[in-house]
């Protein structure tokens, strides 16, 4: 049995072996400093030659960055550094001694550790966002079940488009002629709301938008939820809860990784506490119209806006009830304002951009099929989405998380490409 770094804490003054890779190594000729890295976290281990003979000195000395290796010792707190701890070590198995390492120490290109992400993973910096990615993802899953909803996964094959016909991959398939891959679960999760109430959908998207912003990938985790009988202002409700329990459960579990980042966690720590801003899209235009944009009103909001609306606050700020020529046929108008829609964005604080979009769903069926002949969709290929409103209509409402935008909030990254393993863009498909 081999024991994992993250437990070392309890093992104080008792021998243990850990597997794992040499992540770095000084050494003065006498003494050699070696970091390990098995996954869990990291330690220092201590060499010392006089102690360990000079086979084992040897092999240590002969090991190179990213070897894989097998060390026996002892732990010892650290005498400096508190809750630091580390390996006086016995005795060293070398598994593999591995090749030059492409990533020295020193600054690469980003277009160099793109190349090399399989690689570049193995740094500290990927590893903490990875790391907060879990935590991320974890947390979305705790709190929807929390408020009753469950997991029930949509196909990545669609036939026909849910954000836009624009941004939609095409690929054949077999003798039907062409598929889509999706954009969204969120049709399909409202067929679902009819057998279980509240559900939600975890998987990749992928929109064919030729943008190459630090905040747009080709391929992305999406987190659509879909509830019956929620109505707007509850669907906020829910979303809000979401995110504070993200944000909870970052600042709880990722002590280490905000560390390794240098993310300061203050500001975080209001979100949990303070309620988020609600502000119309009528009030948002006025704001950023007196702030200086030269936004016009039934335009999307661009980043320099978003950057406007949150630079003063502590919280995330709901932008809702957009006009209804911009949004989605599926989404319901405002019952107060034909000319609205009752939908919500919501957009992160410290430059973090739009993390949710959500609304409620329009339930009657004529006001549907007006909003999909205005768009010029076929109407034949929603058939069985109509179906829904022929059959038991409820008045419902969802929403959709970008995962990726989500953990590049929490970590501080300053591109979204860094908070995916593969990250897909508009000239990159490899590795």
């Amino acid at each position: 049995m081999h024991t994992f770094i993250k437990d070392i804490s309890t093992k104080v003054d008792q021998e243990v072996t850990l597997k794992g890779w040499l992540n770095n190594k000084r050494s003065s000729g006498k003494i050699a400093f070696l970091e390990i890295r098995d996954g869990s976290g990291f330690i220092q281990a201590i060499v010392v030659k006089d102690s360990v003979g000079e086979a084992l000195w040897n092999l240590v000395e002969n090991s190179t960055q990213e070897s894989s290796v097998v060390v026996t010792g002892t732990i010892s707190k650290h005498p400096k550094q508190e809750h630091t701890y580390e390996l006086q070590v016995a005795s060293y198995e070398l598994l593999h001694k591995s090749e030059e390492y492409p990533i020295a120490k020193k600054e690469h290109g980003p277009e160099f550790l793109m190349e090399n992400r399989h690689l570049w993973l193995r740094s500290k910096r990927q590893w903490a966002i990875l790391r907060i990615r879990d935590v991320v993802e974890t947390a979305v899953n705790e709190y929807l079940h929390m408020q009753g909803f469950i997991r029930t996964d949509s196909p990545i094959f669609t036939p026909n488009a849910c954000e836009g016909t624009t941004t939609l991959f095409a690929v054949p398939y077999f003798d039907l002629g062409e598929a889509y891959l999706s954009q969204s679960g969120q049709l399909y999760s409202e067929a679902v709301i009819s057998s279980v109430g509240r559900c939600y959908d975890f998987g990749p998207v992928f929109r064919a938008e030729k943008s190459t912003t630090k905040r747009h990938l080709t391929e992305f985790w999406m987190m659509d939820a879909e509830a019956a009988f929620v109505l707007h202002d509850e669907n906020m409700d829910l979303q809000e809860g979401l995110i504070k329990h993200i944000v909870t459960s970052c600042l709880e579990k990722c002590i280490t990784e905000f560390s390794i980042l240098e993310r300061n966690p203050e500001p975080l720590k209001a979100v949990v506490e303070k309620p988020f801003t609600r502000l119309t899209y009528d009030d948002a235009i006025k704001t950023l119209n007196e702030n200086g944009s030269d936004i016009k009103y039934g335009e999307d909001l661009g980043n320099d806006d978003e950057v406007i609306l949150t630079q003063n606050s502590e919280v995330p700020v709901f932008i809702h009830k957009w006009p209804k020529a911009i949004k989605p046929f599926y989404v319901k108008r405002d019952p107060n304002n034909d000319e609205l829609a009752l939908n919500v964005d919501l957009i992160g604080i410290e430059g973090s951009g739009e993390l949710i979009g959500g609304a409620q769903r329009e339930d009657n069926i004529d006001f549907l099929l007006e909003r999909i002949k205005h768009e010029g969709l076929n109407e034949a290929d929603y058939d069985w989405y109509l179906d829904l409103r022929k059959y038991g209509s409820v008045p419902h409402s969802g929403f959709g998380l970008g995962v990726e935008r989500m953990v590049r909030w929490m970590s501080g990254a300053e591109h979204i490409r860094e908070c995916i393993p593969f990250p897909r863009v508009v000239n990159r498909v490899k590795p």
